[in-house]
């Protein structure tokens, strides 16, 4: 982890928040390429979920929502982790995680393994942030930020159902920011205090709940694979029945080998009727399914696909990471799927003052950006130039030399395999969208 935290660290794809000031536990920022690979993942999310289908609509609910929403999906009384202190270090622990955690004073023990360690009795803390909404402090009405974005989905049911002309099974899509006190977050942007989902809740008849559950879990296994996540590094886990959340009755986690262990990258749950159930109790408002023309009525099960932007990108980036000896010279490269890459390809004049060469290559540049996520480069000998597009994970290399003056063609290189081909520079925008829509798989085999 710390190669990937340091080469997020010196290519700006990542920065700790509020670092002048010492920084903020668990908070981040993205720099120029973290903004871009974090809408590519969504943008690929989005295509997946919505673009390519006919049944998933798309929803942007809000941040804040009425606090009886939380009331009545149970956030407010059951959305909570078992917390204790240590009063010797004055750190504070899941009670639930204490094998997973280290000791405040000897890192190689757990907390409550050394005859230093004094531990509180356990005791529970909501994980939701809590503001206030009002001109006047005396006046205002305590309201959360919102821990998910799920249960704005679901009080939008019926506004969807009535508008969108969709039947079960459908979905409704969304991505957007939440919020969660966590009490250990940690191993850098793996989790945090405010992270980007992508939930999507598809609604279905009860009888085929089970067949969705199991299509899901595929579905989304089949779509980090498609975007070069190794699959030797990912599985399915079944949750066992004291592992499940209070809404769902079936939930399988696609887990990814991390450098800390396998974890969760992934939740598949089927949430059955619990969520529409509740808002209609506590609302006055039935959130059920009617088929006008049968008159057949039902509370649709739900099944649910939930990723996290954040945690999602820290895969992509751990499992494109690699290092080899090129040339006697070591190599650090990030072997992106090339639809993700910040990136997709550098124009790079191989002389710089060459102004006939800077002419070609500026024309070429402002051709391409036009489609393409593309940087124009001229700062400094060129295989030091292809070295850092190989560490943002560029995938293609554009270079325009003196042959290029001589018959209008430029060298294109490719990132993984480092091959080089003369094409002409016509030709250019028309290679480069035909390689970004063919069939990618990561070389890393390891």
């Amino acid at each position: 982890m710390d190669k990937i935290v340091a080469l997020a660290r010196r290519r700006g794809f990542v920065f700790p928040a509020s670092e002048i000031y010492g920084g903020l536990g668990s908070s981040y920022d993205y720099g120029h390429y973290g903004v871009l690979l974090k809408d590519n993942v969504k943008a690929r999310w989005l295509e997946a979920m919505v673009r390519e289908r006919d049944d998933i609509v798309a929803l942007d609910s809000s941040i804040i929502l009425h606090p009886k929403v939380w009331e009545a999906s149970g956030h407010v009384g059951g959305f909570s982790d078992p917390l204790v202190d240590c009063r010797t270090c004055k750190q504070r622990f899941r009670a639930d995680k204490l094998e997973e955690a280290q000791c405040g004073r000897k890192p190689s023990k757990r907390p409550g393994e050394t005859p230093d360690c004094d531990l509180t009795d356990p005791r529970q803390f909501n994980l939701m942030f809590k503001t206030r909404v009002g001109a006047v402090e005396e006046t205002g009405v305590d309201v959360y930020l919102r821990p998910e974005t799920a249960q704005g989905i679901f009080i939008n049911f019926k506004n969807v159902a009535q508008i969108a002309r969709r039947k079960p099974p459908f979905g409704i899509a969304q991505v957007g920011k939440s919020f969660r006190n966590e009490i250990t977050p940690g191993n850098f942007i793996f989790r945090t205090l405010e992270f980007e989902q992508m939930e999507m809740e598809y609604f279905v008849p009860p009888d085929a709940a089970r067949d969705w559950f199991r299509y899901w879990v595929d579905e989304r296994l089949a779509w980090h694979v498609r975007y070069g996540v190794r699959e030797s590094h990912l599985r399915v886990r079944p949750h066992e029945a004291d592992e499940l959340s209070h809404y769902s009755t079936e939930t399988s986690d696609i887990e990814y080998l991390y450098p800390i262990g396998w974890s969760e990258l992934e939740g598949v749950a089927n949430r059955g009727t619990y969520d529409l159930t509740q808002h209609s109790e506590a609302s006055g408002t039935k959130l059920e399914w009617v088929d006008a023309g049968t008159g057949e009525r039902f509370v649709p099960h739900v099944i649910e696909p939930a990723l996290g932007v954040n945690r999602s990108m820290l895969t992509f980036l751990i499992d494109a990471y690699d290092e080899e000896v090129v040339g006697e010279r070591e190599r650090t490269v990030l072997r992106l799927h090339p639809q993700l890459a910040p990136v997709t390809a550098a124009v790079l004049p191989l002389i710089a003052k060459d102004a006939a060469m800077v002419e070609k290559a500026r024309a070429l540049f402002e051709e391409l950006r036009r489609h393409f996520s593309v940087e124009y480069d001229d700062n400094g000998a060129i295989g030091r130039r292809y070295r850092r597009q190989d560490e943002i994970g560029t995938p293609y290399g554009l270079t325009i030399d003196e042959q290029t003056l001589e018959d209008e063609t430029v060298t294109l290189r490719d990132r993984d395999s480092l091959e080089q081909e003369r094409i002409p520079i016509g030709g250019v925008r028309a290679r480069v969208a035909d390689l970004l829509t063919s069939d990618w798989r990561s070389p890393k085999t390891a």
